[in-house]
C-alpha cells in the first residue's frame, strides 16, 4: 500500500507535509504526557512487530502489493496519537532502509495509514466495543486497512487531475480513479480479514497479560488512563 517516490506531485505532498508536520508535533506532545515506564517497552515490542509485518509485501497482478498494517492494533492498545507517531516512525524507517514507500510520499502514507487508520479503528471500537468486544476489535482492524487503502487510492487517482502537462498528459501518476480504486481497495478488503484475525489474536494476548482493562471498554488500554484515546 506504500506510495513510492515519484508518484505524487509537489502540489500534493508539500501541503501534506505541512499537515502531517502539525500532526506529528501535536502527537509528540500528547505521547510525552501519556506514556509511562511500563507502557514504553510494550509500545516498542508491538511497534517492532508492526514494522516486521508491514515489510512482508504480497505482490499482485498489475504492479501493486498488499501488506498488513497493524496500526489498528496500536491504536486500540495505546491510543490514536501514539499509534500515529509509532506508525510514522515505521514508515520512515522502511523508506530509508528498504525503499518501501518514499520520503516525498511519507506524509501521505503517514496520514492515510497512521492517522486515518488509527482513528478509524478507535471509532469502530467505540461504537461496538461495549456490546461485542471481539467483533469490535476484528472490525476495527478490518476497517483501519480499508479506510487507509481508500485514501491511498483517492490520492493516487487524483494525481492526473492535479498535475498534468498542457496537453493533458499526467506528469506523475498516470492512472485515474477508475483504475486506482479497484486496484488498491479490492485486494485490501480481503487483506482486512487477515488483519482482523491478527488484531484479535494480539488483542487477546495483551488482555491475558493485563495490558487491556475491562472495566471501561471505551478506553482500550491502561496506557490511556490519562485520556488520550478520549479525543
Amino acid at each position: 500500500m506504500h506510495i513510492p517516490d515519484g508518484f505524487i506531485s509537489p502540489q500534493t505532498y508539500l501541503p501534506a507535509y505541512v499537515l502531517a508536520g502539525c500532526a506529528w508535533v501535536y502527537a509528540a506532545r500528547r505521547v510525552r504526557r501519556a506514556l509511562g515506564d511500563e507502557t514504553v517497552p510494550r509500545l516498542a515490542v508491538l511497534t517492532a512487530l508492526v514494522y516486521a509485518l508491514s515489510l512482508v509485501m504480497l505482490p499482485l497482478p498489475g504492479g501493486t502489493s498488499v501488506h498488513a498494517l497493524g496500526v489498528g492494533l496500536l491504536a486500540l492498545l495505546f491510543g490514536i496519537w501514539t499509534a500515529f507517531l509509532a506508525y510514522s516512525l515505521v514508515l520512515a524507517l522502511q523508506a530509508l532502509l528498504f525503499g518501501a514507500g518514499g520520503l516525498t510520499a511519507l506524509p501521505i502514507n503517514a496520514l492515510a495509514m497512521g492517522l486515518a487508520g488509527a482513528a478509524t479503528a478507535v471509532g469502530v471500537y467505540r461504537l461496538l466495543g461495549p456490546r461485542r468486544e471481539t467483533v469490535a476489535v476484528a472490525l476495527a482492524g478490518w476497517c483501519s486497512v480499508t479506510v487507509a487503502a481508500l485514501l491511498v487510492a483517492l490520492v493516487l487517482g487524483l494525481q492526473p487531475l492535479i498535475a498534468s502537462a498542457p496537453d493533458g498528459t499526467p506528469r506523475f501518476f498516470p492512472f485515474g480513479l477508475e483504475i486506482t480504486l479497484p486496484a488498491v481497495v479490492l485486494p485490501h478488503l480481503l487483506l482486512g480479514v487477515a488483519e482482523a484475525a491478527l488484531t484479535v489474536l494480539v488483542w487477546r494476548y495483551a488482555r491475558a497479560r493485563g495490558w487491556v482493562t475491562g472495566a471501561d471498554r471505551r478506553s482500550p488500554s491502561p496506557a490511556m488512563s490519562s485520556g488520550e484515546i478520549q479525543e
